[in-house]
C-alpha cells in the first residue's frame, strides 16, 4: 500500500507542488483581505487549517499507490450518490444561497457535491479503464451515461445547475480522451439543442434573471444585476497595479456580495490590478500544464483519466468563475480553486492534487 522509494520520490512533480502551495498562500491572503472588515478571523483560520490538512493528505496520497483507490471505485460511487441523495432530502441553504446544496451535521456544514466530484471522477476513470476496449459499444456507453447521469440529476434537483455543468464537462472530457467516437458527441449536441426549451422552463426565476443580465448587463442594476456590475466596477477600478492590498474601496466597504467566495477574483482585480490577475492565471496555467503532462505520461488508462478528470474540473471552475466576474459568463455559484473561501472545497482540491502526484510518482510513462 505504501511503497514510496527514494527513486520514486525523485519523480515527484515539485513544480506542480510549488504552484499549488503558492496558490494556497495567495488564496489565504485574499480571503484575509476580503474578510478584513468582519468581526473575527474565522474565515482565514478555516482556510489555513484546510490547507494544512490538504498538504498532509497530499503526503499520505503520494506515499500510497493510487491503484488502491481504483479498487474501491464501486464503494466510492455508492458513497458519492448517497451523499447527494442526502442533500436532496435534508439539504439546507436555499434561503441564503438559492439552493439546498449543504448538509449540516453536528454543527459542521459542508457541500457534499464537492466530495462527490472526486468520487465520480475516480469511478468513471476505473469504469472506463475496465471497459476501454468496448467504449464505443452502445450498451457500454449507456451504462456510463446512466451511472454518470444519476449524480448530475441529484445535483440539478437541489437546484445547483452550475455544479451540474461542472460534472457534465469533466464527464464529456473523460469520454473524449478515452476515444469515444465523434458521432456520439454529435448526437449529444443535437439532443442538447432540442432540449433547450424544456430546460429553460425548468429554470428558477433567479436563474433566468442571471441569463437575462448576462445578455443585457444594464437590465436591473439595483436588483438581480447588482453583483455583476459591482464586480466589473471593482476590477475596472484596479487598473494595472490595483488600489493596493487591503485598500479596495468596493471590497472593504462591502459593495461586492460574496466577496470571499464566488467573487474573490473581484477582490484580486481591485486590490492587485491586472498584474495580480495575470499572476493568478500564470499559476493556474502552470498547474494545468503539469497535470496534463502527468496524464500524458501515465502508463495506465485509470491514472491518466483520473488526472484528466481533475484537470477538466479545474478548467471549468477557473473559466466560469473568472468569466462571470468580468462579464464573459453568466453568474453561477462556482468558486475559484485554492482562492475562494471554503474548507471542504479547498481540502478536496488538494486531495485531487495528491492523487495526481501519486500517479506521477508510482507509474512510469511510455517513451516513444
Amino acid at each position: 500500500m505504501f511503497n514510496l522509494k527514494r527513486k520514486s520520490f525523485k519523480k515527484l512533480d515539485f513544480i506542480l507542488l510549488t504552484s499549488v502551495l503558492l496558490l494556497c498562500i495567495y488564496g489565504i491572503i485574499m480571503v484575509k483581505s476580503a474578510t478584513l472588515s468582519y468581526e473575527n478571523n474565522r474565515y482565514v483560520t478555516v482556510q489555513i487549517l484546510s490547507t494544512i490538512l490538504g498538504f498532509v493528505g497530499i503526503l499520505i496520497l503520494v506515499a500510497m499507490d493510487y491503484q488502491i483507490i481504483g479498487k474501491l471505485y464501486i464503494p466510492t460511487y455508492i458513497f458519492s450518490v448517497i451523499l447527494l441523495l442526502a442533500v436532496v432530502l435534508f439539504g439546507t441553504g436555499k434561503n441564503q444561497w438559492g439552493a439546498n446544496s449543504w448538509l449540516s451535521i453536528g454543527g459542521f456544514t459542508f457541500q457534499p457535491a464537492e466530495i462527490s466530484k472526486v468520487g465520480i471522477i475516480i469511478f468513471l476513470a476505473k469504469f472506463i479503464d475496465n471497459n476501454k476496449n468496448e467504449i464505443n459499444l452502445p450498451r457500454t456507453l449507456l451504462k456510463i451515461l446512466v451511472l454518470a447521469g444519476l449524480p448530475i440529476l441529484l445535483i440539478a434537483l437541489q437546484p445547483d445547475l452550475g455544479t451540474a455543468v461542472v460534472f457534465i464537462f469533466f464527464v464529456v472530457i473523460m469520454l473524449f480522451v478515452s476515444g469515444l467516437n465523434w458521432k456520439y458527441f454529435g448526437y449529444a449536441f443535437l439532443a442538447g439543442i432540442v432540449s433547450l426549451p424544456i430546460l429553460w422552463f425548468k429554470l428558477e426565476d433567479y436563474q433566468r434573471n442571471r441569463i437575462f443580465n448576462f445578455l443585457h448587463p444594464e437590465r436591473d442594476l439595483s436588483g438581480s444585476g447588482y453583483q455583476a456590475m459591482q464586480s466589473k466596477i471593482a476590477i475596472g477600478s484596479g487598473k494595472v497595479f490595483g488600489r493596493g492590498l487591503f485598500g479596495g474601496v468596493q471590497t472593504q466597504y462591502g459593495y461586492i456580495p460574496e466577496k470571499h467566495t464566488d467573487f474573490i477574483f473581484s477582490v484580486i482585480g481591485e486590490e492587485l490590478g491586472l498584474i495580480g490577475g495575470l499572476l493568478l492565471i500564470i499559476l493556474y496555467s502552470i498547474l494545468l500544464y503539469r497535470l496534463i503532462k502527468i496524464a500524458k505520461n501515465s502508463s495506465d488508462t485509470f491514472g491518466s483519466l483520473m488526472v484528466i478528470g481533475f484537470s477538466a474540473m479545474f478548467v471549468v471552475h477557473i473559466w466560469e468563475n473568472i468569466g462571470m466576474t468580468i462579464g464573459l459568463m453568466p453568474i453561477t455559484g462556482i468558486p475559484l480553486p485554492f482562492m475562494s473561501y471554503g474548507g471542504t472545497f479547498n481540502l478536496i482540491n488538494l486531495i485531487c492534487i495528491g492523487i495526481a502526484l501519486s500517479v506521477s510518482v508510482h507509474k512510469e510513462g511510455l517513451n516513444f
